[in-house]
C-alpha cells in the first residue's frame, strides 16, 4: 500500500487520529537507560510498543536523533516499527527544503537510507523543490502550511498582494491540493493552536491528509481541533502528541504510563468525530 491507503487503513483498524511523535530527549529518560548506548532506540522502541494499537501513525523527529548522533537508532527504529507494526504509517520529521540535486538527496535520505513513509518538507522554494520527493510514488509528502507556533504569523499570515486579501497560507493549501498534488501524495502541516485556520484550510483542500501538531504540551485544544479538520467521514487528520506521551512516566513503567495516556487521548478525540 502507498502512504494514503495505509493511513486511511490506520483511521480505520485502530479507530484512531493520534499521531505520537517520538523526540527523544536522554535527560528526561528513566534512570534505568541513563547512561546506554542504545537508549534512545530502546526509549522509542518501548513507547511504539506500548501504543501503536492505538495511533495511526508514529512521527520521529530527525533532529533529537541527528544531534546524539544516533541516526543508526533512528533507523532501527524506523526498520523495528515496519517489521513489528506493518501498516502503521512512519512520518519524518524533517522539514527539509532545497532545490535540485540537493532536495533529491534529502528524498534518499528520508525514504531509502531512513526507510520513512512519509517526510515532511518545507514549500518556500516552491514546486521544484517537491518534485524530488514527488518521484517515490508511494510516499507520503507533508507541506509545512500554518504551523503551531506564534512565530508563524510573521510570514504565513500575510496578506498576498493583488489576491483579493487571500493569506500566504491559504495559497500555500491551495496550491498543494491543486497544482502540486497531481500524484495525490501531498498532505499538509496545520497547527492545532489556530483551529480557524484548519477549517479555513479543510474548506480549500477537500479530503487532503493534515498533519495537526500543538495539542499536549503546546496547549491546542482537541474539540476544536477535531471539528475544525475532520473530514465527512470523520478521518482526515493525524493530530500529533509527543512531550505529553513520551514523558508521561518516570519511573520503569514509563511505557505503561505512555500508553494510558496516549490512550486518553485517542479517546478525547475519537468523542469529537
Amino acid at each position: 500500500m502507498n502512504f494514503r491507503q495505509s493511513l486511511a487503513a490506520a483511521w480505520q483498524k485502530n479507530n484512531s487520529l493520534l499521531c505520537v511523535g517520538l523526540d527523544p530527549d536522554p535527560a528526561k529518560f528513566p534512570a534505568h537507560l541513563q547512561g546506554r548506548d542504545d537508549a534512545i532506540f530502546e526509549f522509542c522502541k518501548s513507547i511504539v510498543d506500548a501504543t501503536a494499537d492505538l495511533v495511526c501513525s508514529f512521527k520521529p523527529q530527525i533532529a533529537y536523533f541527528a544531534a546524539r548522533r544516533a541516526e543508526d537508532q533512528l533507523e532501527a527504529l524506523i526498520a523495528h516499527i515496519h517489521e513489528r507494526h506493518p501498516g502503521i504509517p512512519v512520518v519524518l520529521d524533517s522539514k527539509r527544503g532545497d532545490i535540485g540535486s540537493t532536495a533529491e538527496q534529502y528524498a534518499v535520505e528520508a525514504f531509502e537510507r531512513f526507510g520513512a513513509d512519509a517526510v515532511t518538507i518545507n514549500p518556500y522554494m516552491g514546486k521544484d523543490s517537491v518534485e524530488p520527493y514527488l518521484a517515490y510514488p508511494d510516499k507520503g509528502v507533508i507541506l509545512l502550511c500554518r504551523t503551531s507556533n506564534p512565530g508563524g504569523s510573521d510570514l504565513q499570515f500575510l496578506e498576498i498582494g493583488n489576491s483579493g486579501g487571500e493569506k500566504l497560507f491559504e495559497r500555500v493549501a491551495r496550491l498543494v491540493a491543486t497544482e502540486w498534488n497531481t500524484t495525490g501524495q501531498c498532505a499538509l502541516v496545520v497547527g492545532a493552536t489556530f483551529p480557524a485556520e484548519i477549517a479555513r484550510v479543510r474548506e480549500l483542500t477537500g479530503d487532503l491528509p493534515l498533519l495537526v501538531p500543538g495539542i499536549g504540551a503546546q496547549g491546542g485544544d482537541i474539540e476544536a481541533t477535531v471539528k475544525a479538520g475532520k473530514t465527512a467521514d470523520g478521518t482526515g487528520l493525524m493530530i500529533n502528541s509527543s512531550r505529553a506521551i513520551l514523558y508521561a512516566g518516570k519511573g520503569e513503567d514509563f511505557a505503561a504510563a505512555a500508553r494510558r495516556v496516549a490512550l486518553e487521548t485517542r479517546d478525547a478525540i475519537n468523542r469529537y468525530r
